[in-house]
């Protein structure tokens, strides 16, 4: 092969694996959102255990085919809404099978008196007495048992018509067989229902979301006069974890250079006034002023570190760098040096909107922080409120982030705003499903005021309001309706805005 198509093969390569780990990257982003995961569910185990439970019926010649229509229905509703009304193993079961004996017992009633001849009831032809008594008798027995569900009157309802499907048999065989086929089908399906709801369903947050895992090496630029309060926000995120630790960076800009060139003092060979060593600098081949800069924020970081590490007891480490031609990637090239997956920056802007160093961060593939500070120089944060425009992995991500700062201790308070009434069910229902996959206790709310107002309303009784930064979003949605946290700028309390990679 020659070298001109062997480099082609290889670029082809390079833009297959992007291609195959960006569509990876998407999908898990998809699955991410509750009712996507629920979707998918349905699609695939519903038509596999029905399969199951006819492959069953087949080999033992048990199960009457007639059994598989509600059985199906009632299957679909426990997958459709694993946290519903009627999401119980056990009311699926009983209910069926209340169904079941039910019907029966309608047949028997049929039987041992005059209203089942007289009718004309034979084959397909059912008595309407006995369909009325079979509803009646299910909906009394389930009730008093609290299995109500609408499978099992289906199911009342097929042992009126099932002795059509089956073998002649005596009342009693027919009884049996038909009550235990009932039975077994729903409880194959039903276990599998309580296996996927308890080892995947409930626990999805583990295997599916990945806004749960990382972030725990934080790097924080030490830009700007709020940059104290920044590293103790990042500081208490990466503490959450046991194997976080917190970067603290500082990027000495050759304007910090050149004003050491014009102030330092010449080395005299005195200790007290000689800034820098002259021998160290000579060995690393640096100038003498770059190096009374890095000293200086060296110390400078140094102290900050220990102070972090005295009151939030987690590692923290010290880099300081050249500026380079631009902030932004130069922070974002420190971070894959020292394998931190979340930066933490103090909130900038530049003539009233988001400056381009943060821009910059927000565009990479990074998870970013912008925090935003109050005032005040809070140190803990255990009352945070988290607006959520719509599920998924930053949704996540806030959430997860809220957990950590306020530990078991703390409040979370998570809210979206609708716009008509009937939309408030749906809002419920999207909250329930996003916290439900996190431990602990949380509020929910839902307001139909604008979210400036809302919060505007309600910032005085939090410490700190998580929002997303919308870079999800495409340009034209964002010009249509600005980010939150554009929109929000006299809160009594932090903000920290973010971006999911």
């Amino acid at each position: 092969m020659s070298d001109g198509l062997r480099s082609r093969y290889h670029a082809a390569r390079r833009r297959l694996r992007r291609f195959e780990r960006r569509e990876v990257r998407e999908f898990r982003r998809w699955i991410e959102h509750t009712s996507n995961l629920i979707h998918l569910s349905v699609l695939l185990l519903v038509p596999l255990l029905i399969a199951a439970v006819t492959a069953l019926a087949n080999s033992v010649d048990v199960l009457p085919f007639v059994l598989f229509p509600p059985l199906a229905s009632g299957t679909f509703t426990l997958f459709a809404e694993p946290e519903g009304r009627y999401a119980s193993p056990t009311k699926f079961v009983g209910g069926l099978t209340a169904g079941a004996l039910c019907g029966t017992l309608a047949i028997w009633v049929g039987l041992h008196t005059s209203m089942r001849d007289p009718l004309g009831a034979s084959g397909l032809l059912v008595s309407p007495v006995e369909a009325a008594l079979a509803i009646f008798l299910t909906g009394g027995v389930t009730w008093a048992l609290d299995f109500e569900e609408p499978s099992a009157f289906s199911t009342a309802l097929l042992a009126l018509i099932a002795p059509a499907f089956s073998d002649p048999v005596g009342f009693d065989e027919f009884f049996l067989q038909f009550v235990v086929s009932v039975f077994v089908a729903s409880t194959i399906v039903a276990g599998a229902f309580h296996v996927w709801r308890e080892q995947f369903y409930e626990r999805r947050s583990r295997f599916l979301y990945q806004s749960t895992k990382g972030d725990d090496h934080v790097l924080v630029p030490m830009r700007g006069e709020r940059s104290h309060e920044a590293a103790m926000f990042g500081a208490r995120l990466a503490a959450a974890h046991d194997a976080g630790k917190v970067v603290l960076l500082d990027v000495v800009d050759r304007e910090a250079i050149e004003e050491a060139a014009r102030t330092m003092q010449v080395p005299t060979g005195d200790a007290d006034t000689e800034l820098v060593d002259p021998v160290a600098a000579e060995a690393e081949g640096a100038e003498t002023e770059e190096v009374q800069v890095a000293e200086e924020s060296a110390q400078r970081l140094e102290t900050e570190a220990n102070r972090i590490e005295t009151k939030v007891g987690v590692p923290c480490q010290v880099v300081v760098v050249g500026d380079g031609e631009d902030p932004a990637r130069t922070v974002l090239k420190t971070a894959r040096e020292t394998n931190c997956d979340l930066v933490v920056t103090p909130y900038e802007e530049e003539r009233g909107s988001l400056s381009g160093f943060v821009r910059g961060l927000f565009r990479s593939d990074i998870d970013a922080i912008a925090f935003r500070s109050a005032g005040g120089s809070r140190e803990r944060w255990k009352r945070v409120m988290v607006p959520i425009r719509r599920p998924g992995d930053t949704a996540h991500a806030m959430i997860d982030f809220a957990q950590r700062l306020t530990g078991l201790a703390g409040s979370i308070s998570v809210c979206t705003c609708i716009d008509r009434e009937n939309e408030r069910r749906s809002a419920e229902a999207t909250l329930a499903n996003l916290v439900e996959t996190f431990e602990g206790s949380f509020e929910t709310r839902v307001s139909r005021a604008s979210i400036e107002s809302f919060l505007a309303a309600n910032d005085e009784y939090y410490d700190l309001v998580i929002v997303g930064a919308s870079t999800d979003r495409s340009a034209a949605s964002r010009f249509v309706s600005p980010p939150t946290f554009e929109r929000i700028h006299d809160l009594d309390c932090d903000v920290a805005v973010v971006h999911r990679g």
